[in-house]
């Protein structure tokens, strides 16, 4: 297997996983997200929670993976670009592990039996806000900048179809504007607008992901000519 095809495919298996990992440690957690007694309730599931923090560990991982693993292929179609795709993707799994910590922080409060029941449940719900924060501001803002930055650098190179690199443009550039409607409060973030809004990026994430698995990067088109002698060749 030749370099480039297997950078496709990690990077393609790396895309894949934050699909995965992304909606399996959403439905996870189950209501610690939702229930504001959970602190201070005796039936919680707390392995459930674990499992979700486990998965979105494995995401953050994935999201800087897929980043480090393009780079080197990227930047030879605009170095700015990639290197502010790779610096906005580890932004995002920073945002992502900052919401871990707060839902795991709230398991460990419950287990130490807290006995200020309303105080409890307060510093819960400020915790559980912190998290839907860190889901507006990391797979709203974060990842609809980073989509836009890879899919101009696709656009560019034909690395993928250009109509999966479109896809990307739309779909990162649509839950951008879905993630600034919900912080101005015209819907809620979780919601079926917000839900719709998802999908473009979505459908990019796993179009780009299973093309680099499947077919691997098109031809490389060369890098733009940049010596004297080659710009007074090419004008000539």
């Amino acid at each position: 297997m030749n370099p480039t095809r297997k950078t496709a495919l990690v990077a393609g298996i790396f895309y894949l996983l934050t699909e995965v990992t992304a909606i399996g440690g959403m439905l996870s957690y189950g209501p610690i997200l939702t229930d504001p007694t959970f602190i201070v309730s005796a039936s919680g599931n707390d392995t459930g929670v674990l499992i979700g923090a486990f998965l979105e560990v494995l995401l953050a991982i994935a999201v800087v993976g897929s980043a480090v693993t393009l780079y080197p292929v990227i930047k030879t179609y605009g170095g700015g670009l990639a290197l502010g795709y790779v610096a906005g993707r580890l932004i995002e799994a920073a945002i992502i592990l900052v919401g871990v910590m707060s839902l795991l922080t709230i398991l460990t409060l419950r287990s130490g039996g807290a006995t200020d029941t309303d105080a409890a449940v307060t510093v819960g719900r400020s915790l559980v806000a912190l998290h839907d924060w860190t889901f507006l501001f990391g797979p709203k803002f974060a990842l609809g900048v980073n989509t836009v930055l890879l899919a101009s650098l696709m656009f560019r190179s034909r690395l993928v179809p250009r109509p999966i690199a479109i896809l990307g443009l739309v779909g990162g550039s649509l839950i951008f504007a879905s993630g600034t409607a919900a912080l101005f409060g015209a819907y809620a973030d979780v919601s079926t607008l917000g839900f719709a809004a998802a999908m473009p990026v979505l459908a990019w994430e796993l179009s780009v992901a299973l093309w680099m698995i499947i077919k691997g990067f098109r031809t490389v088109t060369p890098a733009p000519l940049s010596t004297p002698v080659a710009l007074e060749r090419s004008f000539s």
